[in-house]
């Protein structure tokens, strides 16, 4: 980036302070980070790989001992499965799509960069677990019942809750990914890009995202469970009525998507590396697009091929063989596409190509040796043997090979520097040979039982051929890191578009790119990609063009473009004195949100039962005063901010009383503590503080005046990203729901009611909260009409009433539960709680969610109550935040509607 774009970075400092990448929110800065720290986690992964290679270079190896290879073994497939491949992708996802979309930046930049940081901090919460004892050694599935505190050593009982803790971080980082991505995508495209036009690369970032959206939801619902077993007491998965087979569901229903999460953004770079050197556009585009679509859909009806080796029907294990096979020939013709584009074209074999190539092929052998386990007969011999660890990782790997094609290929946009390609060619031959040399020989002593290192003496040398090889696959990084770094601090600059006929929009503009992308607004309303003057949005000629000359630029494929520029190739006049909507790209509350959440969950991992939830009732009257706090600063002191301070000394004085009945007395209660209960507290306080203050910035940009937004040109961002949030809420809820079902049906459904659920479990506790959300969702309604009608008298009036409803709903349940827990008499002397049965767990935890969804549907009243004292939200410009709340708050009471009659009537 010139001096003078860097002079003018809205408020952002060069990006040769520390602080810029602390407080960036600008999505090329994120992609950066992203693609960084995911190679971070490569070499930890990597360095595991290492380490179990040579625990096998002979039978019963002497390197680790046991639990220690356990460790290494689980460690290694979850850095590699979460932490590295998939954000590795989405870095070149947040660089590269919004530049060829044409938009300046992702819907809600603040919580791009909180996904960020949530990520980062996600993967040092598992990092850190090692040194807790032992981290997670059940295997990367995390089969139950080996996940149960039962069955892992009391040595590793905190450092495997901290890594489960870990994923759930991490599935949080995902989710706001998810939301953010596909509300850009669908809303600021450029003028007259239609979505079937987008670049290759785009489109599966597209599908890949709502793959995201489902998949992950239901991970999520697996790992709350279990750490609902950990940190409660309950049984959803130690029971012996199908409480294995239940996280089996869960874990592969994510699972099987999560292999075309990890593979649809390599797809995408081969298609576009293929076109640009072969110099033709993708031959088949549209059936190609087409099938990825096909697959994304069925990627959610093929789970049950990992469970054939359970108690499931052979009639509904039939089914999922089929639809296994059918997944299958979509691929065929996407490889084809890709096979006959090259065909008609003439193959230029740089470094990204042989990547991508490299990672076609071993996708390949992947498949073929795929359709093996997709037959029940032939699966019942090959699973749990090494067939099955070979396959996986030529299926994973080879989408780890395009993405190392894509760095390659996007290196000189991102750096302005231009890699070694001598360097580059050889990374990609010792890759290559040593990936080969590591995992075919596994295909040929299949016979080796999965995670263990006792093997038979005669698999020696084909194991030790393996080690070999994954060495030379090591000492190939180091290679590519070596090129890396040695280009980007030398002389050798890359132009605007180093590659002849690469032909989507990142390549019209400078390398690095500016800070607001594009020196106007990107438009394809003719058809190929120009650039309106910024002011003709203002109200400017809407045909004023400024490309600087040079030829017009199509979307994807055709001819390539070079944009002929002035001396200043940024063209900063053109669009910064003109632009009125800029983002403000700099906050540092993404940042601090998401490191007290790893101090939250990190004293959480070793917090013992009967604590667990107090940190978090002792820190609310933080987040309760904070809010005061907050508003007088932002807003002026008003008498709002009073009635917060005098709410969180009651809330305050409120649980202290509590806390001193359930523990005999403050003192006794504070005494018996762990250390890991006040770092609960700290992260949980400072947490809360900071959620309020991110909760007064603005967390969208300016949409732009000129966009294509079909199928959504009606919905705003704002509402848009929160109708997708509600998306994965609908995915969580039908998990847990769903879960409730299958525990049920496994022990009986009559059995259930009869001999599992207490008789003092009655109606009335529940039709009286069904009154009370149904009242409240009235009132929000009622508050939105005020809002819009400019009534503050009246916003504020309803805005109350909906809070105390919700909190009428919580004492309600508060009352049934502490009845419940207190039983005496009959089979449920010591009370029904979270550890007395399934059917008390299933209760006690649906319902638990769905009441910490109003808790914090309270707080976000409470936090619109103070500001619409001050006078926000009013007019119909500005009810819009109203109507957004109304929308989660209305979810939360459909919601109930549904737990009414399953838990309460059923």
């Amino acid at each position: 980036m010139t001096e003078h774009a860097e002079g003018h970075d809205h408020g952002l400092p060069p990006k040769s302070s520390v602080k810029r990448w602390l407080v960036t929110t600008n999505h090329k800065d994120i992609g950066t980070l992203y693609i960084v720290t995911a190679l971070f986690f490569l070499v930890a992964g990597g360095l595991l790989a290492l380490l179990i290679r040579t625990q096998l270079w002979s039978p019963g190896g002497t390197i680790l001992g046991g639990q220690g290879y356990n460790q290494a073994v689980s460690a290694h497939g979850l850095l590699m499965v979460f932490w590295f491949i998939s954000p590795f992708a989405f870095g070149f996802a947040n660089y590269v799509v919004p530049l060829q979309i044409g938009a300046k930046d992702l819907a809600f930049p603040r919580l791009n960069a909180l996904s960020y940081w949530l990520y980062l901090f996600s993967g040092l919460l598992f990092m850190a677990s090692f040194f807790l004892g032992s981290t997670f050694a059940g295997g990367w599935t995390m089969y139950a019942p080996l996940n149960v505190p039962t069955f892992i050593p009391d040595i590793a009982e905190v450092g495997s809750l901290a890594a489960i803790l870990a994923l759930v971080l991490f599935v949080a980082s995902v989710t706001v990914s998810s939301v953010n991505f596909l509300t850009t995508m669908y809303r600021m495209r450029a003028e007259g890009l239609r979505m079937r036009d987008m670049p290759m690369f785009s489109i599966t970032i597209l599908l890949t995202v709502w793959m995201m959206l489902f998949a992950f939801a239901a991970l999520l619902a697996a790992f709350v469970l279990l750490s609902a077993d950990h940190l409660l007491g309950t049984v959803y998965f130690s029971n012996d009525s199908g409480g294995s087979l239940l996280w089996t569901h869960l874990f592969w229903f994510f699972g099987h998507p999560e292999v075309y999460i990890v593979f649809f953004p390599a797809l995408g770079i081969m298609a576009e590396t293929f076109q640009t050197f072969s110099g033709k556009r993708l031959v088949g585009r549209k059936w190609f697009i087409l099938a990825m679509l096909l697959v994304a859909l069925q990627s959610f009806v093929v789970w049950m091929h990992h469970m054939f080796l359970t108690g499931i029907n052979l009639p509904i294990k039939t089914i999922f063989m089929a639809t296994t096979i059918g997944i299958s020939l979509p691929f065929d013709l996407m490889i084809f596409s890709l096979i006959y584009t090259l065909i008609k074209g003439k193959v230029r074999f740089t470094t990204p190509f042989l990547f991508s190539l490299g990672g076609v092929l071993l996708f390949i052998i992947g498949g073929i040796t795929g359709v093996f386990l997709g037959a029940i007969v032939l699966d019942y011999t090959f699973r749990g043997t090494y067939w099955v660890v070979a396959h996986f990782h030529y299926v994973m790997v080879g989408g780890v090979t395009a993405l190392i094609g894509g760095l390659y290929y996007w290196f000189p946009k991102i750096t302005g520097k231009m890699y070694d390609e001598f360097l580059g060619k050889v990374h990609f031959g010792t890759y290559f040979v040593g990936f080969n040399l590591l995992y075919f020989p596994m295909f040929v002593v299949w016979e080796t039982p999965r995670r263990v290192f006792e093997y038979d003496a005669g698999f020696t040398l084909w194991h030790r051929i393996a080690t070999i090889g994954g060495f030379l696959l090591a000492a190939s990084f180091l290679v590519m890191f070596y090129n890396l770094f040695k280009s980007l601090h030398s002389d050798a600059e890359a132009d605007d578009c180093p590659w002849e006929y690469a032909s989507s929009a990142e390549w019209t503009v400078p390398s690095p790119p500016p800070l607001e992308n594009f020196p106007g607004i990107a438009s394809y309303a003719d058809g190929k990609l120009s650039f309106l003057d910024r002011s003709a949005a203002d109200g400017g000629a809407a045909g004023d063009r400024a490309t600087d000359g040079g030829t017009d630029q199509a979307a994807d494929g055709g001819t390539v473009t070079r944009l002929i520029r002035s001396a200043d190739p940024v063209g900063a006049e053109v669009y910064e004195t003109t632009e009125t909507g800029h983002a403000d790209h700099a906050s540092y509350w993404p940042l601090i949100v998401s490191a007290t959440a790893f101090v939250t969950f990190l004293g959480l991992s070793g917090v013992a039962k009967p604590y667990v939830v107090w940190p978090f009732l002792f820190a609310l009257p933080v987040f309760i005063g904070y809010i005061g706090v907050e508003g007088m600063r932002r807003d002026g002191l008003g008498w709002a901010h009073y009635l917060c301070w005098a709410l969180a000394a009651v809330t305050l004085a409120g649980v202290a009383v509590l806390f001193g009945i359930d523990k005999g007395s403050l003192a006794a209660g504070f005494a018996g503590a762990s250390p890991y209960f006040y770092i609960t507290l700290v992260g949980a306080a400072t947490g809360y503080a900071s959620l309020v203050a991110m909760g007064w910035e603005s967390f969208s940009v300016p949409e732009p005046a000129i966009a294509e937004r079909w199928p959504f040109a009606a919905v705003e961002n704002t509402k848009l990203g929160m109708w997708f949030f509600l998306g994965t809420d609908v995915v969580l809820f039908g998990a847990f729901i769903g879960s409730y079902l299958f525990m049920r049906v496994a022990n009986g459904w009559a059995h259930w009611h009869e001999e599992l659920i207490p008789a003092a479990h009655t109606t009335l506790p529940g039709l009286i909260n069904t009154y009370l959300l149904l009242t409240s969702s009235f009132a929000v309604v009622i508050a939105l009409v005020a809002a819009r009608r400019r009534n503050q008298r009246a916003l504020l009036a309803y805005l109350a009433l909906t809070f105390a409803l919700g909190v009428g709903f919580l004492v309600n349940k508060a009352i049934e539960w502490e009845h419940l827990f207190n039983l005496h008499g009959g089979a449920f002397e010591g009370g029904w709680t979270f550890t007395t049965n399934v059917a008390s767990s299933t209760f006690y935890v649906t319902t638990g969610l769905h009441a910490l969804h109003v808790v914090v549907g309270l707080l976000i009243t409470l936090f619109l109550f103070v500001r619409a004292s001050r006078g926000a939200y009013l007019g119909e410009g500005n009810a819009e935040t109203i109507e957004y709340f109304g929308l989660y708050w209305h979810f939360v009471d459909i919601v109930w509607l549904f737990l009414f009659p399953l838990f309460y009537i059923l």
